[in-house]
């Protein structure tokens, strides 16, 4: 079945690459224009490399490639009011909001909770729980506006479930982001915009596999690879996978955004290869 969010458009955040490029591409190629951003840029305590303007650019090439519509924004999601001007021109361009994705996370540190710097804990917080809320209240009164409902989605993590040691400043955020869907869906069901979170496992995009990462699951290694980590990883799943890929996520984001999904609201969706059940 083609087309299943056709004539709509989505506000995607962290789109550069990694999961969020994957949602883009997703939904344009079932039918919708898409307003993408990402922060392009690094953000100091986060070792790992974030995405850049050219990044964003092949994100933009791709959903074209698909014959969509697309609005590009370099935006830190911290800064409501650049997230705000990037929705309304994205809007205006594009002429609706149907769905939000918000999507743009970090991660940082890799200490117990009790050793966690104060930096650490306030980039992690400001990105993973406040970037969300300040996503969904830009783009809100464009869905308000519409008169039509809407999707939106939020993205949480397994570790948004229950937790996992050294990085609980990160489960603290995706737990939270659960209470801003629960408290979203109730207070926007009235207008018929529904509100659900997706909580993946581990996830092949380069927040998960990177050189920090593997030496936080093999510390028993001088400089274990992706087949290293593989071996642990495997052990957090039900099923007898280290990782899942990003179009994993973004099926499920494509569920919840369309008509399919139309009376789903509420709702924690777990893709974790049966990591909850462990």
């Amino acid at each position: 079945m083609a087309g299943r969010v056709e004539g709509k458009v989505a506000f995607i955040t962290g789109a550069a690459r990694g999961q969020g490029r994957s949602h883009a591409v997703r939904l344009a190629q079932e039918g919708a224009d898409i307003i993408a951003v990402d922060i392009c840029k690094q953000i100091d305590s986060v070792q790992i490399p974030l995405s850049t303007p050219e990044d964003l650019a092949e994100t933009a090439d791709l959903v074209k490639g698909h014959d969509r519509r697309i609005y590009t924004a370099e935006v830190d999601v911290r800064d409501y009011g650049a997230l705000k001007a990037a929705v309304d021109a994205g809007v205006e361009q594009l002429g609706r909001l149907d769905i939000i994705v918000a999507n743009a996370g970090i991660g940082n540190g890799g200490a117990t909770l009790d050793r966690t710097s104060e930096r650490d804990w306030t980039d992690m917080i400001d990105v993973n729980l406040g970037g969300v809320w300040k996503t969904v209240k830009a783009g809100v009164p464009h869905m308000l506006a519409g008169g039509r409902g809407g999707s939106i989605i939020l993205t949480s993590s397994v570790g948004g479930l229950k937790a996992y040691p050294h990085t609980g400043h990160y489960v603290a955020a995706k737990h939270g982001v659960v209470g801003l869907m629960r408290t979203f869906a109730v207070e926007l069901g009235q207008h018929m915009i529904r509100v659900n979170s997706v909580h993946p496992t581990n996830v092949n995009t380069p927040l998960f596999l990177n050189e920090g990462t593997m030496k936080l699951f093999r510390p028993d290694l001088e400089n274990p690879g992706p087949d290293d980590m593989k071996v642990v990883a495997q052990m957090m799943h039900t099923l007898p996978i280290g990782w899942v890929e990003p179009e994993d996520i973004s099926n499920a984001v494509l569920f919840l955004a369309s008509d399919e999904a139309r009376y789903i609201t509420g709702v924690t969706l777990p893709v974790d290869a049966g990591s909850c059940l462990k």
